[in-house]
């Protein structure tokens, strides 16, 4: 009997963010392809994106009530406990049902409640945490789970060090093998192929303090020649598009991120787990503007262990009126430094880690 032929039952969880979910799905679709007949189910929680994302690439989903906790003191923090009960109570039936084989948890609360219920069963779970400081859902789940696949050195902070294996996070398998080069690129953007190409990304729903900053310096990339793809979000569109123009490319979402990357000379961007990884992956000179609105502010962590190896710049949002404009123009007018900043995150990329992952995930498997 090949593994082809082989069929499991293989339950998987993360939600919350695309951050989560993504990883999830590409961890799911490279199963699939290794075990065609094996029936899988994803768990999220209700009323967040992944409801939506998960059924769109072709995978049944169950939806738990639960959400995290609010930093100030509000009325869904108090039911939290009783979400938390819910939530537990449910995974146990969706369990029980499902029968799997494995559990595979890539983040959030959902994913949490879930792996916490498979592993009182004595299920094999695997953790994949994307960022290079963990949350709290993660560190509990890892002292439990058979292996936690990791995309950052360190770790061994958080969780057992002979868990551990440095995978990196998954990415889609169409960046790993852009197709697009950068006049290509241009030209899908319908932008001057010898200019100095800027892309911005705040995330789908767009970044306030970005989009701000952009606006207020339109005028300094003109002065340098430059053009702009600008991604400024679901949130911002109708307030930036006044600015599209034959140098200035508003976007509320770019659909073929892959013609953005290659169209790019230097990239300014948010700092979540997928982004940094996609990021390596593209081999751009990057600036990081981390948000710093997130839980255990890990996307500066995540923009830190980029930058401490010379590869790429990190500005907190704090210090953009001081420095943007100054390390913006040196670095747009330095090819020396773009080239070296390019090499160096390109060195940091693990563009196999879906492969990796499932590797480990098949090990246990078949064991």
């Amino acid at each position: 009997m090949n593994n082809n032929s082989k069929i499991y039952k293989i339950i998987l969880s993360g939600g919350g963010t695309g951050g989560h979910i993504y990883p999830a799905i590409a961890i799911a679709d490279e199963l699939k392809s290794r075990f065609p007949n094996s029936e899988f189910l994803f768990v999220g929680a209700k009323d967040k994106m992944e409801m939506e994302k998960i059924p769109n690439a072709g995978y049944k989903i169950k939806g738990l009530w639960i959400a995290g906790l609010q930093r100030q003191l509000t009325l869904k923090n108090l039911m939290f406990p009783f979400k938390l009960i819910h939530s537990l109570i449910k995974s146990i039936s969706i369990i029980n049902t499902f029968k799997p084989d494995i559990a595979i948890g890539t983040g959030g609360f959902a994913s949490g409640a879930l792996l916490q219920i498979a592993n009182l069963k004595h299920i094999t779970t695997v953790v994949q945490e994307q960022n290079s400081y963990p949350g709290i859902t993660n560190k509990l789940l890892g002292k439990k789970a058979a292996k936690i696949c990791v995309a950052y050195n360190g770790l061994e902070r958080f969780f057992p060090k002979e868990k551990l294996i440095k995978t990196g996070n998954p990415v889609r398998e169409n960046l790993v093998n852009n197709n697009y080069n950068s006049a290509k690129a241009k030209a899908f953007f319908k932008l001057n192929e010898t200019k100095k190409t800027i892309l911005v990304i705040g995330g789908s729903l767009g970044a306030k303090r970005i989009n701000e900053l952009i606006e207020a310096h339109i005028d300094v990339f003109k002065t340098l020649d430059t053009q702009v793809i600008w991604q400024c979000g679901k949130l911002y569109y109708e307030r930036f598009k006044i600015y599209d123009d034959n140098c200035i490319k508003v976007h509320q979402y770019i659909n073929n991120m892959n013609a953005a990357y290659a169209a790019a000379d230097v990239i300014i961007s948010r700092a979540g787990a997928s982004s940094v990884s996609e990021l390596c992956i593209a081999a751009k000179p990057v600036i990081f503007i981390p948000s710093p609105n997130v839980a255990e502010d890990h996307q500066t962590k995540n923009a830190s262990a980029i930058a401490s190896q010379n590869a790429a710049i990190l500005i907190k949002e704090n210090e953009l009126d001081n420095r943007f404009k100054a390390e913006f123009t040196a670095l747009i007018t330095s090819q020396k430094q773009q080239n070296e900043l390019s090499k160096n995150i390109k060195q940091l990329a693990l563009p196999n880690a879906t492969k990796h992952i499932v590797d480990e995930i098949v090990k246990l498997l078949i064991k």
